[in-house]
């Protein structure tokens, strides 16, 4: 992984609005790496290591948020989005149309 993926995928999850979550795939898309999902999530694992990024924000293709993370619940529920259970955000209502 180089500076300049990471860059590319903070500055994609710096743009997810308020109230909406967007998807690990969605996010390599946006970047031209489609086939890198897994690659944005290793990205956002270390996320605190680049400065202040709503990470919270995205999830992996079925909406389950990090299973290691229980604040992220809380977190996105604050902002608005809504959840189908307790590990799974409803994409249909919050996932980030671009």
């Amino acid at each position: 992984m180089n500076d300049l993926f990471e860059e590319k995928v903070l500055k994609v999850v710096a743009q997810i609005p308020l109230g909406c979550v967007a998807t690990y795939g969605q996010i390599a898309k946006l970047i031209g790496k489609e086939k890198n999902a897994r690659l944005v999530a290793r990205v956002l694992s270390h996320a605190e290591y680049y400065g202040t990024y709503p990470c919270h924000r995205v999830v992996n293709h079925a909406g389950r948020i990090a299973p290691a993370w229980p604040e992220q619940a809380m977190l996105l529920i604050q902002e608005g989005c809504i959840m189908k259970d307790n590990t799974h955000v409803d994409l249909k209502c919050s996932g980030w149309n671009i």
